[in-house]
């Protein structure tokens, strides 16, 4: 392995040029297993997002040629709810990039810290838009993985009239669990707050886990709160062995929902998967019924 010449973060300044294309124009976002940055293509002249993945996140070679494999089927998701993907390649001997468009707007779980609350019609809109999204991704074979807060930027009208989502991020939760053959093993790549049941006993993602991650989601954009009154990662969890479903108008400190919605949103937290929606449509149709 080439460490001479391998980047680490401290060489990520503005004006570093990468694989001679892509220049660095500043940070764009932190994750729990990333780091992005906004950067200038200098091949289409365009500003790009490119997330870096270091190599000690991955269990040898094998397993990063497999991660690097997953993102193949992702230049054929279309939508404007699902950002758009560029490409993945091994930047050096310690990083893997990911090559996006540049998310616009801001973070959802950013919004949330700032107060913003949002009407029940707003949560329709955005949960009816982010369906068509998870529409496109589930067509193409693939599964997001990790929808939450975080996963979602919003851009907003001047006059707060118009929200227009995008889910990022798709796919490295569920390339992660395929690289390193988690299906069968109790892991869970995820976060906790809005992963199902069968997750935690190392489930895979799949598209029933994507609509109970979207599912808590507006339940939580809704009512203000999460759907599980407990705060560590073991309260979350017995929380959600419960048999029911959690509803917004039960729950203590939850802003009071139409029926209707209430109805929609715990039926994409049922517990047992068979209750969910069936498909992203058919929680779309749900909300646009409404």
């Amino acid at each position: 392995m080439d460490m001479q010449n391998a980047i680490t973060l401290f060489d990520l300044t503005p004006g570093k040029l990468l694989a001679g294309r892509f220049e660095i124009v500043g940070t764009s976002r932190q994750g729990g297993l990333s780091a992005a940055f906004e950067v200038r293509d200098h091949e289409t002249d365009t500003r790009r997002e490119l997330q870096l993945f270091p190599y000690g996140m991955f269990d040898g070679d094998e397993e990063a040629d497999d991660f690097v494999s997953t993102w193949k089927s992702w230049a054929g998701v279309s939508s404007p709810a699902v950002l758009g993907f560029h490409g993945v390649m091994k930047l050096d001997s310690l990083n893997l990039s990911l090559v996006t468009d540049l998310p616009s707007g801001t973070n959802l779980r950013q919004m949330l810290a700032d107060g913003r609350e949002f009407t029940e019609a707003e949560v329709i809109t955005l949960g009816v838009e982010l369906c068509r999204g998870l529409v496109a991704i589930h067509e193409a074979g693939l599964v997001h993985g990790d929808i939450k807060p975080h996963t979602i930027f919003i851009v907003e009208g001047a006059e707060g009239d118009r929200l227009v989502p995008t889910l990022v991020d798709g796919g490295v939760t569920a390339g992660l669990w395929t690289a390193k053959h988690l299906g069968e093993n109790t892991a869970l790549i995820g976060t906790p707050f809005y992963a199902p049941i069968e997750q935690f006993g190392g489930d895979a993602p799949d598209v029933l886990s994507d609509i109970y991650n979207l599912s808590t989601v507006l339940f939580e954009l809704a009512a203000g709160v999460l759907p599980w009154e407990g705060k560590s990662f073991l309260e979350v969890f017995q929380a959600k062995l419960e048999p029911k479903a959690p509803h917004i108008n039960q729950r203590t400190g939850a802003r009071s929902v139409s029926s209707g919605f209430d109805d929609i949103i715990a039926k994409g937290l049922s517990p047992k998967r068979a209750d969910r929606h069936t498909s992203a449509k058919a929680l779309g149709d749900a909300l646009s019924a409404l």
